[in-house]
């Protein structure tokens, strides 16, 4: 399902509401209403993957430039949904076929029609928003939102009730959903607001209406839509025009400037590390081995309190929600003591292989129902087509508010909605309701007593979500579930990846079709969770390299189309069995092909014609064109799915003539071939660049490769990272200058030096030719060099200069060190390196 136009993530879940009739949400609207059903409406749904509760639930049918979520409308309500926010046109175009089906509908559903599904959502929050006359926090900035966010949940939850967005919700969509948790129990909230374009900021700004306003920061995250840093600023502080009170760095000269020129009314707390006379002076920062001691002043009083953490980005975090909670009038001790306890934020459900063929979905992120219904929702999609029992092992879930009977009837709600067969319950309250739960289950004190009992022993063949409120420890239960291998490991973000799809997907036309390129294990991603992903996201085809790769994939539960771009002549049979679309680019295969399926009694098998417009690899030729018409022509055991060719050097503006060249010789044999047949033959050329530089080239279809996974050829800064390859320090010795450092005595020193030891050699992938100083690594964001010959197994890097211990992390790339650094020291493409990871470095896989 789609989000807003202009988000270019997906934001897919639905929430608890105060009930309402369906005529007050219809006033509230200001809808046109078909139906009469009586109607009490509980929960939101934006995506139609995440239905939960079908009888109390509003669907709003909300439409993107690809897809639109009318589309979605007849299985929902197959599914027994029966409330539905849609436009007239759409609700014209889902009963123009059937009249029967209008019948029905309209005697069994309601339907709101109104202009625009989306502004609907958002006004239906503005006027749920306008019920509660709590306190509300409003966080916007480039950066540390969430954790703001999160730390100041983790500061203030012991005194208030707090609603806050689940993880980044701060969307378009998200905002709305986020702030439709608030109820009669809420004492405070706490949402963040996310731009990417102007004028992007006043219905999130209706929606929250916030008391208290927080900027974060401003950096270059989206600057391509704002004319500059301080345009898109003086958007953020839009947000805050309504607030008592409004936070901010005083240190940071841009912000001040605009928050001077805001004409905001509020009154303002600016924290400052070098104006004595701000509102909230900061006297002492000190960063110790593992913590930072800050020293302040405000009202005249002097104060002290620590941090567990050293980095730059979490002070200024802190500071932010010390400013919060001394406007809130939290006392400074208490202060103190909760600073000292705040944990870090992991803002991510990460996916790792566990013991005895078990999958394990980690989410150590918070423990709350909104929460809860997110990681159930992910591990429902990740089991759908896996053959694995649901299992979910979960904590008490603290500080909500609720009564204990009411919050573990709603879990055990939830639990059942999302076909969960066994749960593990950790703690007095989750156990004291056990009898709500009517599937397999088992119930504990503590994680300790979990720990030592058969039953953590016995999981095997399942799907395991693992959510538990932090102070149960539940990394020791994850510890002990997980698959224990190399230490060396390649993170792969499978958001990052939606938002690259959904950028490339921006620069298409909306009947433009895409094949998303799998092969070689998806350019070492990990070809089954990428698969699965693009799946879910409608990706019009995947292609791999050979049938194997297809079969596995399909073993997995993939349904989408699949091409294999390199049919085998020993592999027929398994692209028969598996449905698996082969390549055809010499008569040779065509001819064996054809037999092979007369055989098997086949007909209409699809295939996909391979053309040589230049790039003299495979395909056929200008000349073949007619002989390929007869071949086809004379047979029914093939039919032609499409016809495509490769650019040779799209990416490069010195070929652009030949690229136009290969773009006229493919379409006139493509013509050809398709005036020939009287069915629609889709027609692909552009690759990842193609799609960016040939626009006019699109045709039916596009492939998008290296681009999906983070790489773009013509500007990287436009897509986000995916993969992110890194390993800890496993010893740091002294060793002195005279002295050498690995095999053959290659690496030679010109100083007293650190030298770490870190798990990753050739056989992970890590190039030979990077040693000797010819590359680097990153450790805790400071070059080391790799000194002397890479190893087999393990390598050394420079570490002199750089404060750290054994233990902490290397990065060999990611977001702060881009691949392509490394493929040019190695004076190769990004492709080589990432499918040269090896097998052994184990892919975890997150989504933010």
């Amino acid at each position: 399902m789609p989000i807003g136009a202009s988000i270019n993530v997906q934001i897919c879940q639905c929430f608890n509401i105060m009930s309402y009739t369906i005529e007050s949400i219809v006033e509230k609207i200001g809808a046109r209403r078909l139906g009469n059903k009586p109607a009490a409406i509980d929960w939101l749904l934006t995506d139609s993957r995440s239905l939960c509760f079908p009888e109390e639930t509003l669907f709003f049918a909300i439409p993107t430039k690809r897809n639109n979520g009318a589309r979605y409308i007849p299985d929902l309500y197959e599914r027994g949904v029966r409330n539905f926010v849609v436009t007239s046109e759409d609700f014209k175009g889902l009963t123009m076929d059937s009249e029967q089906l209008k019948v029905t509908m309209a005697q069994e559903c309601n339907f709101l029609i109104v202009p625009n599904t989306l502004k609907a959502l958002q006004k239906l929050a503005e006027q749920h928003r306008g019920s509660f006359q709590i306190p509300v926090v409003g966080i916007t900035g480039s950066n540390g939102k969430t954790i703001v966010k999160e730390w100041l949940h983790q500061l203030l939850s012991p005194d208030r009730v707090i609603v806050r967005s689940p993880r980044s919700y701060n969307s378009q969509i998200g905002v709305p959903l986020s702030v439709w948790q608030m109820n009669e129990e809420s004492e405070l909230g706490i949402f963040e607001a996310g731009i990417s374009e102007m004028g992007e900021m006043r219905p999130l700004q209706n929606m929250i209406k916030p008391t208290i306003g927080i900027l974060t920061n401003i950096g270059g995250a989206h600057q391509e839509n704002f004319f500059s840093l301080q345009e898109k600023c003086m958007e953020k502080l839009s947000l805050f025009k309504d607030c008592d009170v409004v936070i901010y760095n005083g240190d940071n000269e841009m912000i001040s400037n605009c928050v001077g020129k805001s004409m905001l009314t509020a009154r303002e707390i600016a924290w400052s590390m070098r104006d004595i006379e701000r509102p909230l002076y900061i006297s002492r920062v000190e960063k110790k081995e593992d913590h930072t001691v800050i020293s302040y002043r405000y009202l005249e009083m002097d104060n002290t309190f620590c941090i567990p953490f050293i980095d730059d980005a979490s002070i200024e975090n802190s500071l932010n929600c010390l400013a919060a909670c001394l406007y809130l009038m939290v006392p400074a001790d208490q202060i103190t003591e909760r600073m000292a306890r705040l944990e870090p934020v992991a803002m991510r459900l990460e996916v790792k292989d566990g013991k005895n063929n078990c999958i394990l979905i980690n989410d150590s992120y918070n423990s709350d129902l909104a929460s809860l219904d997110i990681a159930l929702d992910f591990l429902y999609r990740r089991s759908q087509s896996k053959g694995l029992k649901r299992t979910l092992i979960l904590s008490d879930i603290l500080e909500t508010g609720q009564s204990t009977t009411t919050l573990y009837r709603k879990v055990a709600q939830l639990v059942h909605s999302r076909g969960i067969e066994k749960i593990i319950g950790v703690g007095a309250e989750i156990s004291s309701c056990a009898s709500k739960f009517d599937i397999e289950k088992y119930f504990f004190p503590d994680t300790k007593a979990l720990l030592a009992s058969d039953v953590i022993k016995k999981l095997r063949n399942e799907i395991i979500l693992i959510k538990g409120s932090r102070n149960f420890g539940f990394d020791l239960v994850s510890e002990e579930l997980e698959l224990k291998v190399h230490e060396t490991i390649l993170e792969v973000n499978l958001g990052a990846m939606v938002a690259n799809l959904n950028h490339y997907r921006s620069m298409l036309k909306p009947e433009t079709k895409m094949v998303c390129m799998v092969k070689a294990s998806a350019y070492g991603a990990g070809s089954y969770e990428i698969a699965k992903t693009l799946q879910e996201h409608h990706a019009d085809y995947l292609a791999v390299a050979v049938a194997d790769e297809g079969s596995d994939l399909r073993k997995a539960g993939i349904t989408a189309s699949i091409i294999i771009m390199d049919p085998e002549l020993t592999a027929f049979k398994t692209m028969f069995d598996y449905k698996l679309e082969p390549e055809v680019y010499n008569f040779h295969l065509l001819d064996a092909l054809i037999k092979a399926a007369e055989k098997e009694g086949i007909t209409n098998f699809p295939i996909h014609v391979k053309l040589d417009t230049g790039m003299h690899r495979l395909g056929f030729e200008e000349k073949d064109i007619p002989q390929l018409i007869r071949r086809l022509k004379n047979q029914n055991a093939l039919i032609p799915r499409s016809v495509f060719s490769h650019f040779v050097g799209s990416d490069s503006a010195q070929f652009d003539a030949f690229t136009r060249q290969q773009i006229e010789r493919y379409e006139k044999m493509s013509k050809e071939l398709q005036d020939a047949f009287p069915h629609k033959i889709l027609r692909h050329i552009c690759n990842t660049a193609g799609i960016e530089r040939f626009p006019g080239a699109q045709f039916e279809m596009v492939r998008l490769g290296i681009g999906l996974y983070g790489i773009s050829p013509i500007d990287n800064s436009i897509i986000n990272n995916v993969s992110t390859l890194k390993t800890t320090i496993l010893q740091i010795r002294d060793v002195a200058e005279e002295d050498t450092v690995g095999y053959s005595r290659k690496g030679h020193l010109i100083r007293p030096s650190r030298i770490a030891a870190i798990p990753i050699g050739y056989a992970d992938g890590l190039n030979r030719h990077l040693g000797c100083g010819h590359g680097y690594c990153l450790v805790n964001g400071k070059k080391a060099p790799y000194v002397g010959n890479i190893c087999m197994d393990v390598c050394m890097i420079d570490v002199t200069d750089i404060d750290c211990r054994e233990g902490d992390q290397a990065i060999i790339f990611g977001d702060e060190l881009p691949i392509t650094v490394l493929s040019d020291a190695l004076e190769t493409i990004p492709y080589e390196v990432l499918t040269g990871i090896s097998t052994r470095v184990k892919r975890v896989y997150y989504q933010d």
